[in-house]
């Protein structure tokens, strides 16, 4: 079997300045059920990555995590809101309360 990725397109769509935040929060919220999932399944923080002793550096809250790694979870947020806007979905702020 050869696996071909084949992504929705979304060269051509620019994300407004509006949800920059939306994205942040995406992000956070990816970090969050990555970590949540190896909490279950019995990974603890570690200052190395360590998969027989199931550590890992990153479970610990998305603010301390290393710009490096909240660049990763905001390009998954970023191109998760993008493919919604290519297939046509609009994305709108709620109301103010």
């Amino acid at each position: 079997m050869s696996y071909q990725p084949q992504p929705i397109d979304t060269a051509a769509v620019a994300l407004p300045e509006t949800l920059a935040a939306l994205t942040e929060r995406l992000a956070e919220n990816a970090h969050d059920i990555w970590a949540q999932q190896r909490l279950a399944d019995g990974w603890t923080y570690g200052p190395e990555r360590d998969d027989a002793a199931k550590t890992h550096p990153d479970l610990v809250p998305y603010a301390e995590l290393p710009e490096g790694e909240k660049e990763y979870d905001r390009l998954t947020a970023m191109e998760t809101l993008k493919a919604i806007l290519a297939l046509g979905y609009t994305i709108t702020a709620p109301e103010p309360a």
